[in-house]
């Protein structure tokens, strides 16, 4: 059976790059029937926390990666690390070493100066019994460091292929600190050995780590898995994605409004394609179509472009009982949500959705869009007041206009156009001066859907008090 692993440090937010990892690793257990476990690797205690550890699985909840095995954590297992280590110091397998840091850079200098390449000189393998207790009499702390054999270590990565790196090019690596505390080949080697993990999928900045860990598996007597490299992802710049290219933590973009969906459509699609990059797939489709065999080698580029036009699409194309579920806390958010709004006025919210959804990208530009509507707390872009109300014919024409609404039999948006057309004939003014300035008097931006439609929806009495503020906007600029 499948078993695979998730395994971030809780030393930050989770941010794209491992949540690519985490999808990968989830879809392709979810694919086979096999086991997604989620390991939380926080050996560096200083710089792990809880915080964060609730962060990454928030994140994961959010964008819908559901863990069989887990959350193990690692810091309750270092007793487990250490007896790992002395057993293969008692194998033979690995020995202790006395070295200070400064020593070891003392000599690595010494080397490079001859021009020759450094790697640790196994000055303490040789050690006598009597030369190490005298030293921990000292009170000198000892690693345990791995003895590399002669030889050379070659696998099959399921996605770069054979990949072969000779021994001469390895150093005796610290498995064990001198303070007690493992090192990340040692830990994540023994807890991939104790839940059985058969696939590793991760990046392709662990493909060095790889020789070692393999030497690991097999010094423990375990089966060796199979590994997937996965290509960075890369900016717009074409350079490692990084904090210079803004925050890509996974709930910065929950919090700017994108759809879990969209985001996994988005995220799976960075190195896999599923087939149609034009579709947004579900979660169900995404699990039947995933194979490793299809990772691109090359590097993707995170694109913003992408995300919102998957997420805009999404938006306008989910049901909309759907939609209003997902834009729910957002209006709860600024206050603008009411029970009545799925009870007594349940056809208009829907309409008013279906209308203001075609102009969203995300569910807080949807939210800003709505706001208008249902209550009267919202704000004016000055650019668009100083271009559409500065008009001085707008002083003569909208009252007159405002009396022809407050005559009509029907407001709707065939009348309200009729109306608002023969009005602007009769009084030599362009339609669309009128239709601009009502769009901004009303819901305080210079883009919208169709002005008629908005009106109707808005309805006549919101509609007649907004035109009347004509002034009052234009004083709130000024000021």
């Amino acid at each position: 059976m499948v078993r695979v692993r998730f395994a971030p440090s809780p030393t930050g937010h989770l941010h794209v790059g491992a949540l690519r990892t985490a999808l990968f690793n989830w879809l392709f257990a979810r694919h086979h029937h096999g086991t997604f476990v989620l390991r939380i690797e926080d050996t560096d205690v200083a710089r792990s926390s809880e915080e964060m550890s609730r962060s990454i699985l928030e994140a994961l909840n959010w964008v819908g990666l559901d863990w069989d095995e887990g959350p193990i954590y690692q810091s309750q297992r270092f007793e487990i690390y250490r007896r790992a280590a002395r057993t293969l110091v008692d194998r033979g397998l690995a020995y202790y070493c006395f070295c200070s840091p400064e020593e070891i850079e003392k000599r690595r200098q010494e080397t490079q100066a001859r021009g020759e390449h450094w790697k640790y000189d196994r000055h303490c393998l040789n050690l006598s019994e009597e030369e190490k207790h005298a030293l921990r009499e000292r009170g000198v702390a000892a690693a345990i460091r791995f003895l590399v054999p002669e030889g050379v270590t070659e696998f099959d990565d399921l996605v770069h292929g054979y990949i072969s790196v000779d021994h001469k090019n390895l150093e005796d690596f610290v498995l064990l600190r001198g303070d007690g505390f493992p090192t990340y080949h040692l830990s994540v080697v023994v807890d991939d050995i104790d839940t059985g993990i058969t696939h590793v999928i991760r990046g392709d900045d662990h493909i060095s780590n790889t020789p070692k860990q393999i030497l690991l598996y097999r010094a423990l007597g375990a089966p060796v898995p199979q590994f997937a490299h996965l290509p960075l992802i890369l900016g717009p710049d074409r350079k490692k994605l990084s904090k210079r290219h803004g925050d890509t933590s996974v709930l910065n973009f929950r919090d700017k409004g994108y759809l879990p969906l969209a985001f996994f459509n988005f995220m799976a699609q960075l190195s896999w394609s599923p087939g149609n990059e034009e579709k947004i797939y579900s979660i169900e489709e995404m699990v039947r179509e995933f194979s490793l065999e299809r990772i691109s080698k090359g590097s993707p580029v995170f694109d913003l472009n992408k995300l919102e036009w998957l997420n805009s699409r999404l938006i306008n194309e989910m049901p909309i009982a759907e939609l209003i579920a997902q834009l729910r806390p957002w209006l709860e958010k600024d206050g603008l949500w009411s029970d009545e709004l799925l009870a007594s006025r349940r056809s208009w919210f829907e309409q008013l959705v279906n209308l203001t959804r075609s102009r969203s990208r995300t569910l807080v530009d949807l939210s800003g869009m709505i706001a208008p509507f249902i209550s009267d707390r919202f704000s004016y872009d000055p650019e668009a007041v100083r271009k559409h109300l500065l008009n001085g014919e707008l002083d003569r024409v909208l009252p007159l206009l405002e009396d022809d609404f407050q005559k009509l039999e029907n407001f709707s948006a065939s009348e309200i156009e009729r109306t608002l057309r023969e009005r602007a004939e009769k009084e030599g003014i362009k339609a669309a001066i009128l239709i601009h300035a009502l769009r901004v008097l009303v819901l305080g931006r210079a883009v919208s859907p169709g002005l008629f439609e908005v009106l109707e929806l808005m309805g006549r009495e919101k509609t007649l008090a907004r035109m009347g503020k004509l002034s009052e906007v234009r004083e709130m600029i000024e000021h």
